[in-house]
């Protein structure tokens, strides 16, 4: 292999890392409002009446009212549920990450597979650990957990468009669509 070249010079690649753009921590203070701005929203949607929609069109029997869960009110599991020996790989269901210290629907999923949706990689697991992590450095409380809703649709179509419009609903901030009303500070590094 001493006849290979490399791709890119010494100097190219000393230049991507001088030039890369330093990571900005939130201090304890901009933590504290991002929190609470999402938390406020959130607490809205709980306590506001759902809106009343018209529809032209029959709804199919798979169509879950996404106004009858309320992802504060499931029964919660540690983070680490999935490094449980269980010998099925689970079923169909949404899952709601919370921080119940903060009162705060973090992220909104969907899984045909219960049991194995979390062992793999998921975009997820690095945001909670990076918000955790940041809790973790300026000694703030946090507890972060998952709750299970169990009567999603077995079909992926209807379970995807349930999960979506829980997402707008309450607007949880670790997932991507809700990060333009409140950025993506604890996304990829």
């Amino acid at each position: 292999m001493e006849n290979q070249l490399d791709l890119f010079s010494y100097t190219e690649i000393r230049s991507t890392t001088i030039n890369r753009t330093p990571v900005l921590l939130m201090d304890d203070k901009t933590l504290w409002k991002w929190k609470t701005q999402i938390a406020i929203h959130q607490q809205q949607v709980r306590t506001s009446e759902p809106i009343q929609e018209g529809s032209l069109f029959d709804l199919p029997k798979s169509h879950v009212d996404p106004t009858i869960i309320d992802p504060f009110k499931l029964q919660l599991s540690a983070l680490s549920f999935y490094r449980l020996p269980i010998d099925s790989p689970g079923q169909a269901c949404l899952y709601f990450v919370i921080d119940v210290e903060a009162n705060l629907l973090l992220y909104i999923g969907e899984t045909c597979k219960s049991n194995k949706r979390w062992k793999g990689v998921h975009d997820c697991k690095g945001y909670i650990e990076n918000y955790i992590d940041l809790h973790y450095r300026y000694e703030l409380n946090t507890s972060v957990n998952i709750g299970f809703w169990w009567d999603a649709p077995v079909l992926t179509r209807p379970r995807q468009r349930l999960e979506l419009a829980l997402i707008k609903k309450w607007k949880s901030p670790f997932n991507k669509e809700n990060w333009k009303y409140w950025g993506q500070p604890f996304g990829k590094d």
